[in-house]
């Protein structure tokens, strides 16, 4: 997969403008909606000779039309083009998203940034697209523009699994509470944090139960605070963990949540590493307790609750 900020910059191995098919999102976690649709759009466009190109924003349209008081995204820059190319796309064309482009009505949108393209043949929107200043317009009025230019606008429906209803919205709203279990059924994969590993306070390692603390991107959403099953991946390996997101109560608590995790069998030194944390279970809310002795007592029995709900 090629990133590129513009679909002026898709051009085939002889600077020519191979066919295209086109999706636009956010495509905010890469959830099972948005990995069905474009697995079914590279299934369509690659018999047809065409290049599969998803266009989406960066940053994220809410960094710039909001005071972000707290995380909201799912992903990081880097996930995100990961899972996008897992998913078959071939072109992720990230528009600068600015105040700027914010203003821009529907119809000069689609004329600056989409029908620019000479060999445009396909257009693939959700069901709830929306776009232009204040989101006025939607897919419908995207096909409108379309017609008679010879190039297909096809709304897709939307996608539940049971009777949950897949977005990115939804699963926010499972993470608010803690139910990463609901979160990991939408986005088909346990939601993840990927983070640089940190010098804390080095209190964990002083009381034998040392842990990873992540520095994490400020705009990504974390579970309700709490302790956590998670599984841990750190140089290609695979290790059970049980991870803490909160304030550290029966510390000085801190500002702003802070995510530590206690890697089980596993002593490295993985200081200045990029890891992700993987969460597949909440095990209690945080607390605190009266003494050191009593958080280290709870820590123990999470650890084995931990191993006993990986075992399974």
């Amino acid at each position: 997969m090629r990133v590129v900020s513009s679909l002026r910059e898709i051009e085939g191995p002889g600077a020519e403008h191979p066919p295209l098919a086109i999706t636009l999102g956010n495509f905010d976690g890469v959830h099972r909606g948005h990995q069905l649709l474009l697995r079914q759009l590279k299934d369509h466009t690659l018999p047809r000779g065409q290049a599969l190109a998803a266009v989406t924003f960066t940053p994220h349209p809410r960094k710039i039309l909001h005071v972000a008081s707290e995380g909201f995204l799912l992903c990081s820059e880097t996930q995100k083009r990961r899972w996008m190319a897992e998913a078959g796309v071939d072109w992720l064309v990230e528009i600068p998203f600015t105040r700027d482009l914010s203003t821009l009505g529907a119809q000069e949108f689609l004329d600056r940034h989409i029908l620019i393209y000479p060999q445009l043949k396909e257009i693939y929107l959700g069901w709830d697209f929306a776009f232009g200043a204040h989101k006025s317009a939607g897919a419908e009025d995207v096909r409108a523009r379309c017609e008679g230019m010879q190039i297909k606008v096809e709304i897709c429906p939307r996608f539940d699994v049971g009777n949950l209803h897949v977005s990115s919205t939804r699963i926010r709203e499972a993470l608010a509470t803690g139910d990463v279990a609901i979160a990991r059924e939408l986005l088909g994969r346990p939601y993840t944090l990927e983070g640089l590993v940190v010098k804390g306070e080095g209190r964990g390692r002083r009381i034998g139960v040392p842990t990873a603390n992540l520095r994490l991107d400020e705009d990504l959403m974390l579970p309700r605070r709490g302790v956590y099953v998670t599984e841990t991946a750190s140089r290609g390996m695979i290790y059970r963990s049980v991870t803490n997101v909160g304030l550290n109560p029966t510390f000085q608590e801190t500002n702003r949540p802070v995510v530590e995790t206690n890697i089980l069998d596993f002593d490295g030194d993985i200081y200045g590493e990029t890891i992700e944390v993987r969460f597949l279970a909440r095990l209690r809310d945080e607390r605190r307790f009266a003494s050191v002795e009593e958080l280290v007592t709870q820590i123990h029995l999470d650890r084995e609750k931990a191993r006993a709900h990986s075992a399974g």
